[in-house]
């Protein structure tokens, strides 16, 4: 069965490391307006950072993560 968008978009956001995501989230274009500190950041669970992240690229027009 072929993967949906969104899913390869989980699996890609899943390898992520925190760096990375962090920096993905800072180059999505919202309709909302994103204020996170980076205390915030860097403080949040690394699975709850993955879950923003994702929930930001589906909402927003994302950047395409980066392959490694």
């Amino acid at each position: 069965m072929p993967r949906t968008r969104a899913e390869e978009l989980a699996g890609r956001i899943a390898e992520m490391d925190r760096s990375d995501l962090i920096a993905l989230l800072r180059t999505i274009k919202c309709p909302f307006r994103m204020d996170f500190t980076d205390e915030f950041l860097s403080a949040v669970s690394l699975e709850r950072l993955r879950h923003i992240v994702l929930a930001a690229c589906l909402r927003g027009q994302p950047a395409r993560p980066r392959r490694r």
